[in-house]
């Protein structure tokens, strides 16, 4: 579980990482955030955890904020829009196995896995493709590693205590910092198309949570 959680996490981290590169980042993630769905979906196999009637409807709607963003806005290239969507999928995979391991293996460990199946398989790729960091590349990548492991070991301990659609869905709140940091750093304004597309998505979203309250009472 450990190393299939390692390789749908790599899997999953390389396609969001294309998508950051060719989309605004308030996009990208908003169609990575995708992936409650697809966790709770296969939860319902993994984890045997049920998934109410209505709570698929719930699903849907997020489904069509994402045909919506696209639909209505040419910019977007389908290319990175299914890339995008691919990576929830293994998003999904990936949080599953975290939530399988929860009575077996630390937080830490869990963690520790991840880098330890990704490294390999990405050191090799980066033979094709590597270009030396220089000067403030740096201090950004070791602030990257720094950070990830951070929210890495605390989603960890949140998928070990909690049920995985619950956990799960709370990934949303990322989009409001997604849209500051486009707005602040990259100087980027969200599109009407983008912002109706990104508002049915949430929708679905804490309809989600809704019911995810009302069943656990």
């Amino acid at each position: 579980m450990l190393v299939l959680r390692g390789l749908f996490g790599a899997t999953a981290l390389s396609l969001f990482f294309y998508t950051l590169q060719n989309l605004p980042i308030a996009t990208a993630i908003t169609i990575n955030y995708l992936s409650p769905i697809f966790t709770t979906i296969f939860a319902i196999w993994i984890l045997r955890e049920p998934v109410p009637a209505k709570r698929w409807l719930f699903f849907a709607i997020s489904f069509s904020g994402i045909m919506v963003m696209k639909g209505l806005n040419d910019n977007l290239d389908w290319k990175y829009v299914i890339a995008g969507m691919i990576s929830a999928v293994f998003s999904g995979l990936a949080y599953n196995m975290v939530r399988r391991v929860k009575d077996t293996d630390h937080p830490v460990v869990v963690v520790l896995y991840f880098p330890l199946v990704a490294t390999p398989i990405m050191g090799i790729i980066s033979l094709f493709y590597w270009q030396t960091p220089m000067g403030w590349d740096w201090l950004f990548i070791v602030l990257m590693g720094v950070f990830t492991q951070i929210a890495q070991l605390n989603m960890t301990k949140a998928w070990h205590a909690e049920k995985a659609g619950k956990v799960a869905s709370l990934k949303y709140l990322g989009i409001g910092f997604a849209m500051f940091f486009d707005y602040t750093v990259f100087q980027i304004v969200p599109s009407w198309q983008s912002l109706i597309g990104i508002a049915i998505v949430l929708t679905g979203v804490f309809l989600n949570l809704y019911a995810v309250k009302e069943t656990d009472g």
